[in-house]
């Protein structure tokens, strides 16, 4: 109550009485005044004074609301959200689909017998019962299924404790709440209104049955809804590393900025509750390209003005340098637009998760088939606009029904915030069925020819016959779409998800699929009638366990499987690469000129040392091999591309696994630099149980060890994890992480 309530306690009159006369009342300056209407009240009902010489009547109002946000919050797994809990002003969260609580003190006990209390929800700049923007209904005995309500559970003096009840279809987003109370007989334009004055989040709720993005298994939600704390997967498909990840998602503005970007999006309110169209919004503005979205793409290595993309380690720092600034961040790359996909996404409710492809295809044209051209001579055309494999692309998966789609198409759907190509001129991708895609049926929205291309393109040779037509000269199967991997649920374990994507590579239901793809998208129906070959090619190499600094050998191996000799000549060359499949440096290059005998079967080593290739490498320590050879009396064609990835030297971390809140512990971090070089303008990234922070270092010897002993104050109980990143000018993203226990204090 306000100070007028204040001086009324004293009076022998309740300080809500007003004149009987139904048009004016006195304040208690003894000014005649008319009673306020809903729509001349604010949050809180005034406190009107009498005239003691008149007639006196009660008038009913809503004092306060308490919106009993820890018991709420809690019901609806949502009491993690740093908004829920901050000791001054704390936010309600709520799941839609599922009652909660509040208890409303009115001015007096409320007379059901000529008065109702009727809750009103708005949402939107102009809230509109047909848009379904605004709902209004009356407290109730009882309240529908799968319907807006109120019910009474029960009755205090004139503290009466409600459970209001959201639709499970309902919109995403912040909603305002009013009470009204009604008297019966009144005009329909008078009622003592009461507006909550803080907002109420509503979120998708994959708890409930009737919500889109229901979940049933409590493993799964925990991981794709609750788990903050994660792993990216980069590499190559000859090694495979994890990187650790704060996503972060119940910290301070993180569904803020989710919400935020709905906004930025100009998606219309009354198609927010449709995760489909929350996550193709969410696709488009975590890239910057078409928009003020989140994150700047940058592949070129020079991030001077902003941050490296491979600096990260957390969703929150990138978001809360959004919020504070409004403009898009720099820099990022796919496992950093992904991870913050995964954080808005689980932030909204919806179960979402990072999922790497090892040897991704970037097709450019729609046709399923990644194009490479060559010369009459057999090298690459490189005049020619190619498409390209990234060693590696890492996107998201949601969870959801798709009540749009043919049935059985429902569950995990693809979607990618990376900036590759346009989607209705838009730089987005997906969401796009998983199951579907396995099925080769690209034709289903959103995006499916582009994703099926990426997991399970073929690589299509072409090259000039003597007409100067383009023919195809070869088809590589067998080549994307390599060991797709994401955090197994409750577990520090990858997972290999390939299997939902394609079945078995060269099985006939995988070959089905790739078939009815070209079918449904390609121009070319005929590029798979290939004549037949006689000498056969394979490359191998063991750089699965060298690390940076080591050496390892190349071996080509070849067959000739036919009644002829075979003259055979060509290149092959090894150079430093970015992971989406630029070519950097040249480190070898070895000429190939032999013969083969019918039957006969060689081998044709390359020795790759350290000194070839230190200097030069990337920051994803990738290596190209290619290997073009010509068949000189069949014209027969070989191409081989692999991708190595060097191993690099993991982050030791040793402290203590449980601590206290706001309890300062110390944890040794180290590792071997193994360079013939020193390691220079070198730093930490600490994150996890700690707001991110940047702590620089001193310079790493060449072959030395680097050792720091680092102190962190956790902010947050429960099973967190340390994450520490060390960086330098010729090293970076060599990582590590420390599962902590921390205790309330």
């Amino acid at each position: 109550m306000g100070s007028s309530s204040s001086n009324c306690r004293n009076a022998s009159v309740n300080p809500y009485r007003v004149q009987n006369t139904g048009r004016f009342a006195s304040n208690n300056q003894g000014t005649l005044t008319k009673p306020q209407t809903s729509s001349q009240l604010g949050s809180q009902p005034s406190s009107l004074g009498v005239n003691s010489d008149v007639v006196q009547k009660i008038i009913t109002a809503v004092a306060k609301v308490d919106l009993n946000i820890a018991a709420n919050t809690k019901a609806h797994q949502t009491s993690t959200f740093d908004i829920c809990r901050t000791v001054v002003n704390p936010k309600l969260v709520v799941r839609r689909g599922q009652s909660f609580t509040v208890v409303v003190e009115l001015s007096q006990e409320l007379d059901e017998a000529s008065h109702d209390l009727r809750i009103t929800f708005e949402t939107g700049k102009q809230p509109l019962v047909s848009k379904g923007t605004q709902v209004i209904f009356l407290l109730s005995s009882e309240i529908r299924p799968k319907e807006w309500g109120a019910t009474q559970l029960s009755k205090n003096g004139n503290k009466l404790t409600l459970s209001l009840q959201t639709s499970p279809t309902c919109f995403v987003g912040k909603w305002t709440l009013i009470f009204d109370v009604i008297k019966r007989d009144a005009p329909k334009d008078k009622s003592q209104r009461y507006k909550v004055p803080d907002h109420v989040y509503i979120l998708f709720n994959p708890w409930c049955k009737d919500d889109t993005v229901y979940m049933s298994d409590s493993d799964l939600l925990n991981e794709y809804v609750l788990n903050e704390i994660g792993k990216l997967y980069t590499g190559s498909q000859n090694n495979i590393t994890s990187k650790p990840w704060n996503f972060g998602q119940f910290e301070t503005c993180v569904l803020d900025v989710a919400l935020y970007l709905l906004d930025v999006s100009k998606l219309k309110v009354e198609v927010r509750g449709n995760p489909v169209n929350i996550v193709r919004v969410i696709s488009a503005l975590v890239n910057s390209n078409d928009d003020e979205g989140v994150l700047v793409g940058r592949w070129s290595g020079d991030y001077a003005d902003g941050h490296s993309p491979v600096s990260w380690t957390g969703t929150p720092a990138i978001l809360e340098e959004y919020w504070k600034t409004k403009e898009p961040v720099k820099y990022g790359q796919c496992w950093v637009f992904s991870a913050v996909c995964t954080s808005i996404c689980r932030a909204l409710g919806i179960p979402t998760r990072s999922v790497t492809n090892f040897q991704s295809a970037h097709d450019t044209d729609g046709s399923i088939t990644i194009d490479v051209h060559h010369k009459k001579d057999g090298s690459i055309d490189n005049e020619v606009e190619n498409d390209s494999i990234w060693n590696f692309h890492v996107w998201n998966e949601a969870w959801m029904a798709r009540p749009d789609l043919l049935a059985g198409y429902g569950g995990w759907q693809a979607f990618d915030a990376t900036p590759q190509e346009t989607s209705n001129g838009v730089f987005c991708c997906g969401p796009v069925s998983v199951a579907a895609i396995k099925q080769g049926a690209v034709n289903e929205p959103y995006d499916g020819s582009f994703v099926f291309a990426e997991v399970n393109a073929d690589r299509v040779h072409w090259r000039p016959n003597a007409l100067g037509t383009m023919v195809v000269i070869g088809i590589d199967y067998n080549i994307v779409g390599k060991y797709i991997s994401t955090k197994a649920a409750n577990s520090g374990d990858r997972e290999d998800v390939t299997n939902a994507y394609k079945s078995q590579e060269g099985s006939p239901e995988e070959r089905a699929a790739v078939l009815r793809a070209n079918q449904l998208a390609s121009n070319r129906k005929d590029i798979y009638n290939l004549p037949t070959t006689d000498v056969e090619f394979s490359l191998l190499a063991d750089t699965k366990e060298t690390f940076i600094g080591g050496n390892f050998d190349l071996t080509l191996k070849m067959k000739n499987s036919g009644n002829s000799i075979r003259t055979i000549g060509g290149k092959m060359e090894v150079k430093t690469m970015f992971y989406t499949g630029v070519l950097a440096d040249l480190v070898k290059s070895e000429n190939v000129s032999l013969k083969l005998d019918p039957g006969q079967e060689l081998s044709f080593p390359v020795h790759i040392f350290a000194s070839n290739y230190e200097s030069k490498l990337k920051d994803s320590c990738m290596l190209d091999i290619a290997v073009m050879l010509f068949v000189e009396e069949s014209e027969q064609i070989f191409v081989k591309k692999d991708t190595y990835r060097l191993r690099k030297p993991h982050l030791i971390i040793q402290g203590p696994t449980e601590s206290k809140l706001g309890q300062e512990l110390k944890v040794d971090v180290s590792f071997p630099n193994p360079l013939s070089k020193a390691l220079t303008e070198t730093y930490l990234m600490i994150d996890g149980v700690v707001q991110a922070n940047r702590l620089k270092m001193s310079k790493v010897p060449a072959n030395g060890v680097f050792q720091s002993t680092v102190s962190v104050t956790p902010n947050k109980v429960g099973k967190k994890e340390l994450i520490v990143v060390f960086n330098s000018r010729e090293l970076e993203d060599v990582n590590g992480s420390l599962p902590i226990l921390i205790n309330s204090s």
